[in-house]
């Protein structure tokens, strides 16, 4: 990065903390580049600091160099009246200070975000889901310290699911393993494995809809492990996929557009299309039993049943997805 990239100023925001981390150790490497960190970088920091404080560190002209990073954390606890003072710092910065403002703490005050964006850059350190988890993984392995074949880098990706913020420790322990550059198969690589990292709600939901039980079991035990989401949780999130395919049932409609128009997805037509399919291939009774099973779940997990929430849920799954495969 030359002093002509750098700019006055950058927001990095993301859910997860280790890839937020990350995401900051990186580009606070970028920004001293062959410069001494010692000289060049100050985080203001602490629970009591505030906005002016931010504000009088990026004020402060360099000394023993020619430019300064200033790294202010978990700025998403200062309020939007709050952020007053450095939003007119950011309207005329200082060309020598480049503010390194990290998320964290609640939501980034929206003028502050604009602030930013109008003189720098916001970094967004989430990891994308869909289509696009795959692509960013492949570039994470690609610059990785080891190297996996095919159905390693398969493995890998099936197993930390949405808990990508695990890369980067595992290929660091990897190395430290098996030796920077080293190609890895299938057997090196799944003693260092650990827990399965969570999925998304909809690989649980896709899986039910096929009628593959297994699958469903395996979501839902990731849900709720590393995923640590609470039995209710999972079942408000069964039952707002089963109220859709309700709402769909016996209307009439032929089309995802329609069926988009009808559940409020205008913007994509994608889900409300595999709602419509769901409901075609239950049929009225199917999902008349699918919302029964919904309803005694949801009395046996406030206490009808003796039961502990995961099995409640284990055998919701186990129901729903014969039910799809009967159908």
């Amino acid at each position: 990065m030359t002093s002509r990239t750098r700019l006055p100023a950058y927001l990095v925001r993301g859910e997860d903390p280790t890839l937020l981390a990350d995401a900051v150790r990186a580009l606070v490497a970028e920004l001293v580049g062959d410069g001494d960190a010692s000289l060049l970088v100050e985080e203001v920091g602490g629970d009591d600091a505030d906005p002016s404080d931010l504000v009088d560190a990026a004020q402060t002209p360099p000394f023993l160099a020619d430019r300064r990073i200033v790294i202010g954390r978990d700025v998403g606890r200062f309020l939007s009246a709050h952020v007053a003072p450095l939003v007119a710092y950011l309207a005329d910065p200082l060309p020598t200070t480049s503010l390194v403002l990290v998320g964290g703490g609640g939501q980034v005050a929206r003028g502050l975000v604009d602030a930013v964006r109008k003189v720098g850059h916001v970094v967004d350190a989430s990891a994308p889901t869909g289509r696009a988890r795959g692509s960013w993984l492949a570039t994470r392995l690609e610059h990785a310290p080891v190297r996996f074949d095919a159905a390693a880098t398969a493995k890998l990706g099936e197993h930390l699911g949405e808990d990508l913020g695990r890369l980067g420790s595992l290929l660091e322990t990897l190395a430290a393993a098996y030796g920077a550059g080293t190609r890895l198969g299938v057997d090196e690589l799944v003693p260092f494995l650990g827990e399965a990292g969570s999925v998304a709600p909809w690989d649980l939901t896709d899986a039910i809809e096929k009628g593959d039980a297994a699958a469903a079991l395996d979501a839902l035990g990731r849900l709720l492990g590393a995923g640590n989401r609470h039995p209710l949780v999972v079942l408000a999130t069964l039952h707002t996929h089963m109220a859709r395919i309700l709402r769909l049932d016996g209307s009439g409609i032929t089309t995802e557009e329609e069926a988009a128009a009808v559940l409020g997805m205008t913007g994509s037509t994608f889900r409300a299309g595999k709602a419509l399919r769901q409901a075609r291939r239950l049929g009225h009774d199917g999902v008349v039993a699918a919302v029964g099973l919904l309803a005694d779940a949801d009395l046996a997990l406030k206490g009808a049943v003796d039961w502990p929430g995961e099995l409640v849920l284990e055998v919701l799954v186990a129901r729903l997805s014969r039910l799809a495969t009967r159908r």
